[in-house]
């Protein structure tokens, strides 16, 4: 049996992505967030960008759905915190790709949706 965890984990877990799209937010084409999946717990790191290095923590919601805190230490020092509601799509070509809705929660304000698309793509 498939349980919801397995799905997103299928698609995110021990993969690399980069942005393809981002309003208003740090991340950009530099940026790479590389994610881990432990049952329904999620986790990545990511830097590039005006990123020097940021995490995310959150958990699957849905067979592809998954919300997350992010947090990060910009280029410039300053430390941001969010949160975001993503979703695992197939793409051309059977890749992978991330949308996401997001807002800050601290030391920003605002938000805006985000995509992604895997790299090295198997």
């Amino acid at each position: 049996m498939t349980t919801q965890s397995s799905l997103v984990a299928e698609r995110l877990h021990n993969r690399k992505f980069r942005v393809a799209g981002n309003t208003h937010g740090l991340s950009g084409a530099g940026t790479v967030f590389e994610y881990q999946v432990d049952g329904a717990a999620i986790t990545s790191t990511y830097r590039g960008r005006r990123i020097r290095t940021g995490h995310q923590v959150g958990h699957v919601t849905g067979p592809d759905t998954f919300d997350l805190l992010f947090h990060c230490i910009t280029t410039d020092g300053e430390i941001l915190s969010g949160r975001s509601r993503g979703k695992v799509e197939v793409g051309e070509a059977g890749r992978t790709t991330l949308s996401f809705v997001w807002a800050w929660l601290s030391g920003a304000s605002g938000g805006g949706e985000s995509s992604y698309v895997e790299l090295d793509y198997r």
